[in-house]
């Protein structure tokens, strides 16, 4: 990583080099020019700096120019004497435009930069707002129904039978599953922002995946999950971890944002050296509007049903990038949508795999 003492020294030795480059072009052609012309270019080079560069640099290529324009332009020139009264005004007015014109510009340019730094901190402020508040409902409430339960079985008093605290026990199965994603989605959001994830790649039977994946989801409320073994897929090498949580997501993201008795269907595919995955649904589908914003962090679709943190989408894009894969949402006709993935994959059969 450069430091900033490296960065400072490049600014100064670029617009020293801006500036010498464009005195000895306006020198070459100093017959076509006269030098109040030159003026003028060494007065574009500086303003240009002065757009990309901190304040010191751009004030040291301004008196620069300042000094080469005098000694090489001026009248007499190769000496730093002005004999003109007019040439004199000239040049101190050029001096201080240039001067003036490297503070103002940079003055503008730390001006923008607040405004930018303002609004990325409100922003941010506004998603994790948007974060606690989601969480403040996505975590009490399984919270509550666990504490509810457990004390409904550890009270003496109510005589239940076996089937009732089943049922209870059920209850809290299905809370603590609920609360475990939740956590597990804002850890995930924690190592996709940190950038220290490093996939571990290892064979992978997809077909037992995606059955192990289909039972874990949870609450599925009459959804029809749909997947048909392919006895042609090949193992891919990829990490079973990140894959797995992507799948988790999308499905569940399908279940959650459908309506009751949706059809979702799950294809795996090996195609040009990638595993390809397709998950579809025959819900309401998400306007396009909206198809390169929802994998954003937080982001949820306006009056979508309450429920969920807006992390999800953003994981899956994180996991399937961290993989060197691409992942590509798109209408499902007549409705509904299609999430594309595909991630670069070693393939290997069986039987090759046994001999390895």
């Amino acid at each position: 990583m450069k430091t900033s003492a490296t960065l400072q020294y490049r600014q100064y030795a670029l617009s020293t080099l801006s500036v010498l480059t464009v005195s000895v072009l306006c020198f070459l052609i100093k017959d076509e020019i006269n030098y109040r012309i030159a003026a003028l270019i060494l007065l574009l080079t500086v303003s240009v700096v002065a757009m990309l560069f901190d304040i010191l640099p751009v004030l040291l290529a301004a008196f620069l120019s300042a000094v080469i324009w005098n000694f090489f332009f001026i009248p007499p020139q190769f000496t730093l004497h002005i004999s003109s009264t007019e040439d004199l005004l000239t040049f101190l007015s050029y001096f201080f435009v240039a001067s003036l014109n490297a503070v103002l510009t940079f003055k503008i340019r730390q001006a923008e930069r607040k405004a930018r730094d303002k609004e990325e901190k409100e922003q941010t402020i506004k998603l994790y707002n948007t974060l606690l508040n989601s969480l403040s409902h996505e975590l009490r409430t399984p919270i509550s129904t666990i504490l509810g339960t457990v004390d409904t079985l550890k009270d003496s008093n109510l005589q239940l039978n076996n089937e009732q605290q089943l049922d209870l026990l059920n209850d809290i199965d299905i809370a603590t599953v609920r609360l475990n994603r939740q956590v597990e989605n804002i850890l995930n959001m924690s190592r996709i922002e940190s950038g220290i994830l490093k996939p571990k790649s290892d064979w992978c039977d997809m077909n037992e995946l995606v059955n192990s994946v289909i039972q874990k989801i949870e609450n599925c409320d009459g959804h029809q999950l749909n997947y048909t073994v392919n006895e042609n897929l090949p193992l891919f090498k990829l990490d079973i971890g990140f894959t797995e949580q992507i799948l988790l997501n999308l499905l569940h993201n399908a279940v959650q944002y459908t309506p009751s008795n949706s059809i979702i269907e799950i294809k795996i595919f090996h195609e040009s050296e990638n595993c390809k995955i397709i998950i579809s649904d025959n819900g309401n589908g998400i306007p396009e509007s909206e198809h390169q914003l929802i994998f954003d962090k937080f982001r949820r679709l306006p009056d979508s049903k309450t429920g969920g943190s807006g992390l999800g989408l953003s994981i899956v894009k994180g996991f399937t990038e961290a993989q060197n894969g691409t992942i590509l949402l798109q209408n499902n006709h007549p409705n509904g949508t299609v999430f594309k993935i595909e991630i670069p994959a070693e393939t290997s059969y069986i039987n090759h795999l046994k001999n390895e």
